[in-house]
């Protein structure tokens, strides 16, 4: 079998997180990538491995990731352990950034991007649910423009304005279609 890294883009608010948790759930061929971030942990969210700036560092520094990034004044890594489990077979979900997709890509030759949509109204309620932001934050998060994919990526769109087992099912559909 061959090996692929998925990695999961859309909005906050979108349900990424479920959305794999649902895949996983459903289908004991994928797994999901266990981040290293430098947030603190007691935030919530995904599962992930918190650390300081300067752990994130010597880590990065160490080559331990095979890919890293910052974003919104964070430090995001992949463990390498993730590119050596692809090369296996193994097919792995993580949760990206559009921004560092041409970077994954250069390290993933089997890579494909899930991109997960939701009507701006959808996006508004659940982000006003969480409580996190004001809802002047969440008008300005909504109206960020897009960028588009770079070219050579293999993406599946789907949407998540309904229920959770739908979205799966799409997921499942877009990604393993001979098993649908």
């Amino acid at each position: 079998m061959t090996g692929r890294l998925i990695g999961v883009v859309g909005p906050s608010g979108v349900g990424k997180d479920s959305l794999m948790l649902g895949l996983t759930s459903t289908c004991t061929e994928f797994g999901l990538v266990r981040r290293v971030i430098t947030r603190d942990a007691s935030l919530g969210g995904e599962d992930f491995d918190a650390v300081s700036v300067n752990d994130f560092e010597r880590l990065r520094d160490a080559g331990a990731f095979c890919v890293h990034w910052e974003a919104h004044g964070l430090h995001y890594g992949i463990p390498d352990e993730v590119r050596l489990s692809v090369a296996k077979g193994e097919q792995r979900l993580v949760n990206l950034s559009r921004n560092v997709l041409h970077l994954v890509s250069d390290v993933f030759p089997q890579f494909e991007v899930l991109n997960v949509t939701a009507s701006p109204e959808t996006l508004a309620a659940r982000l006003d649910g969480r409580g996190r932001e004001t809802r002047e934050d969440i008008a300005r998060r909504l109206a960020r423009v897009v960028n588009p994919f770079p070219e050579r990526l293999v993406v599946h769109t789907i949407h998540n304005d309904g229920l959770l087992e739908d979205a799966v099912s799409a997921a499942l559909a877009c990604l393993q279609p001979v098993r649908v």
